[in-house]
């Protein structure tokens, strides 16, 4: 009797003794953890946590929170991304604002204070028109993408026939072409190019490739639509001499421009918005740059024949 007690004496230390020894490794292991932590808190640091001692499942929690930490590094880093571009646009959007008011400022100043022929005042006049002119598009644009990013912005779709629309838009730009003085080369279906899209967005989408056109060309213009089997082509190419090879993997990102010295009055939303409106619809867009020639082309598909038809 007395034997069997001593062993379970004896049994009851050595499980108090390896119960012991495991709470000191978990304690270490834990205090070693609280360090670490504190200093990924405390440090920019690509820093991982590591084991003190190998016990029970620690390792898995390890790994577990090395991977929480990882991922919270990369958002964090995206962040930081998107802050630092959106603060470089709100400056740059700001100067594009603040310079065509400062001019139409000065003119109308010259307005004011000089006698002038009536010649010079006219085209003082026309010239200040230009510059708000300029203004309204860019805070237009603004507002636009504002409203899509917001989801306020609802499209009514309905059966157009692109290549009227298409005609109708880009013959409003007739004397901007002549003003680059070059004659575009124009192609645009006979047939019947049915698709189901928003009047408005289609509008918006030929205007603002027409416009980034007119900005980053120097000539070359070739704009077409037609159709290739059940879809609806719309492209747009010019030469260039300021859109470059690295540009194409950010030319339909918002604020984007490769007009560094931003003497274009552009804001860098025109393509950002063709592209939402566009894929937006059930629409593709891609482009391209080979050598100085620079293509955007936009396709949709044909609507079904048994829709009705609008102009």
């Amino acid at each position: 009797m007395q034997t069997l007690l001593l062993a379970g004496m004896i049994l009851l230390f050595i499980g108090a003794g390896v119960m012991s020894a495991r709470l000191w490794f978990y304690k270490k292991q834990i205090n070693h953890m609280r360090e670490e932590l504190s200093l990924l808190e405390n440090a920019e640091t690509n820093y991982q946590l590591t084991s003190a001692v190998s016990i029970g499942r620690t390792e898995e929690l390890i790994e577990a929170v090395n991977h929480l930490t990882a991922r919270y590094r990369e958002e964090r880093r995206v962040l930081l991304r998107e802050n630092r571009i959106y603060k470089e646009s709100i400056t740059s959007i700001s100067h594009d604002i603040r310079t065509p008011l400062t001019s139409a400022k000065g003119y109308l100043q010259l307005l004011r204070g000089q006698k002038l022929p009536k010649e010079k005042k006219a085209e003082y006049l026309i010239i200040v028109e230009q510059r708000l002119d300029h203004v309204t598009d860019m805070l237009n644009q603004l507002f636009e993408y504002t409203r899509m990013e917001a989801g306020e912005l609802e499209l009514e779709p309905e059966t157009l026939n692109a290549g009227n629309l298409f005609a109708e838009t880009l013959s409003l730009f007739y004397h901007d072409f002549l003003d680059k003085g070059c004659e575009p080369e124009v192609f645009i279906t006979k047939e019947p190019c049915r698709i189901h899209a928003d009047r408005h967005a289609f509008v918006r989408i030929t205007e603002n490739l027409i416009k980034n056109a007119l900005a980053h060309g120097t000539g070359g213009y070739r704009i077409s639509l037609n159709k290739e089997n059940d879809r609806m082509n719309l492209c747009v190419s010019n030469l260039t001499d300021s859109i470059e090879r690295q540009d194409m993997d950010k030319i339909f990102d918002r604020f984007y421009t490769t007009d560094k010295s931003r003497s274009r009055k552009t804001t860098g939303l025109g393509l950002a918005i063709v592209k939402r409106f566009t894929e937006h619809m059930g629409g593709g867009i891609q482009a391209a740059l080979e050598g100085n020639r620079f293509t955007i082309e936009v396709w949709f598909p044909l609507a079904q024949e048994s829709s009705t038809p609008s102009s």
